[in-house]
């Protein structure tokens, strides 16, 4: 591996590996596939596919059924990359709360509670809050219009 050095904007001198030029590539893509994953368990409580949620489908009022239209709807705009930071924060939070009202009842450990996945995605949504979208997204479509 090749790493390049250079002068940062804090004047100070930084080494950086020649792939951290395609990060922002990578985070679209890393945005894309876990909005697509995401939006999955979304389709499964609102449409009742995959199998639903043993054949049952939960009221829209009911908290299933708004993390149903959170993870559909959500996940549709990650996917695209619109709204991103604002709805990646939001979508945080759904899984921070799912995870503490499903999962950690049931025990301790993410693995043995089940849980895994909501502090997985509870914690990427986090990161592309701040990250934001990367450059293939609506968001920097839209950024770019005069």
């Amino acid at each position: 591996m090749r790493w390049v050095s250079y002068i940062g904007n804090n004047g100070v001198n930084e080494h950086r590996s020649l792939l951290a030029n395609y990060e922002p590539y990578f985070r679209s893509l890393f945005r894309i596939a876990a909005a697509f994953t995401f939006s999955l368990h979304g389709w499964q409580k609102f449409f009742g596919m995959f199998g639903g949620l043993g054949g049952f489908k939960p009221p829209l009022t009911s908290m299933l059924g708004i993390a149903g239209v959170l993870e559909t709807v959500g996940g549709a705009l990650l996917l695209v990359g619109l709204f991103t930071r604002p709805v990646a924060f939001l979508l945080s939070g759904e899984m921070a709360i799912g995870y503490f009202t499903a999962h950690a009842p049931r025990g301790f450990w993410p693995l043995v509670n089940g849980g895994e996945l909501a502090v997985f995605y509870s914690f990427c949504f986090l990161w592309l809050s701040f990250a934001g979208p990367g450059p293939w997204s609506l968001d920097g479509v839209l950024r770019k219009r005069p």
